[in-house]
């Protein structure tokens, strides 16, 4: 009977040793997944905006009926992770990168010229230095341009406050699509007559001083499409509020949370087309190098009626459709 007993408990910790190895190697009783795309999505910082585009890429794939995978990996805003999470996809050999926002296509494009990138939530390009030019970008990198109709935006401002005689404008310097648009604005308005003063930040920590500072020198403050500043909106509208000084920020979540009105891109249909990119890349083995950099196709008007009741202001007779409250 000893012996009996014994052999039960000798085979059963046979089997139990098989099956802990069948699990630490991969195979067990799990799918085959072999033939699926790997994909690494590198994500600068968690926000609605480019949630959104995550998410529109992701389902351009699924209508597509790419078969993949994905790792998806946030950096929440720091740079050095973000240069980690892109070496983690050079080593694991994925097939092909989403990078979302300016500071992740950089990265990525510094990690690798073999892998191909597709970028959503990115205005420019050329000005990050990852591709030789929209038409024709050269390398690796390709994608869809979230670049906002800016000089419609100031326009839009003048619509709201007719007599504005100071625009201030703020931004981070750290973000090249910001630099690049703050640019744009400074332009536009000068050549509407405005006077321009600007406020520049490189962290959230900034914000609230700066936005202060220029509240008390401007009669409306324009902030384009701002990692940095889409973090610290509420401290914005705060400030607005206190202040009587409205904002204008270039993205319609950045609005919703303390802005007064935006004409925005379309974050998720944004991703989507970056989407279609990738399935061109994955499915009918295209070259980023020739495929040229797409524009937002699809804009709205949005308005934060919460902000203008705080205000005590009015959208223009042709906006107020438009009039939403978060």
């Amino acid at each position: 009977m000893k012996k009996k007993l014994i052999s039960v408990a000798l085979l059963l910790t046979l089997t139990l040793a098989i099956g802990l190895l069948s699990a630490c190697d991969g195979r067990g009783d799990t799918s085959d997944t072999s033939d699926a795309f790997q994909i690494g999505i590198l994500q600068l910082v968690e926000h609605p905006a480019l949630d959104a585009a995550r998410e529109g890429f992701i389902e351009a794939l699924n209508e597509a009926g790419i078969e993949f995978e994905y790792d998806f990996q946030n950096a929440q805003g720091d740079i050095q992770v973000v240069n980690t999470i892109a070496q983690r996809f050079v080593g694991n050999n994925v097939d092909l990168v989403l990078a979302i926002a300016t500071p992740s296509v950089q990265a990525m494009h510094a990690a690798t010229e073999d892998i191909p990138i597709v970028g959503t939530a990115i205005t420019s390009y050329e000005r990050a230095g990852v591709v030789f030019s929209n038409e024709a970008p050269g390398g690796n990198v390709t994608g869809a341009s979230d670049m906002n109709p800016i000089e419609e935006q100031i326009n839009m401002i003048v619509e709201f406050i007719p007599n504005i005689e100071t625009l201030g404008i703020v931004y981070s310097t750290n973000e090249a699509n910001s630099v690049y648009q703050a640019e744009i604005a400074r332009e536009v308005a000068e050549s509407l007559g405005l006077i321009v003063v600007e406020g520049t930040v490189t962290t959230t920590g900034d914000v609230q001083q700066n936005i202060l500072s220029i509240a008390n020198r401007a009669d409306a403050i324009f902030i384009p499409t701002d990692n940095t500043h889409a973090d610290a909106m509420g401290i914005v509208g705060s400030v607005s509020i206190e202040t009587g000084v409205p904002v204008f920020p270039g993205e319609e979540n950045m609005v919703m949370v303390g802005g007064i009105a935006t004409l925005s891109v379309n974050y998720f249909e944004l991703g989507k087309q970056s989407g279609q990119i990738a399935v061109q890349i994955l499915r009918d083995g295209a070259d980023p190098a020739t495929i040229p950099i797409q524009f937002a196709q699809t804009l709205t008007y949005i308005i934060n009626g919460f902000m203008l009741d705080e205000l005590g202001m009015t959208a223009p007779e042709r906006l107020i459709g438009y009039i939403t409250t978060p």
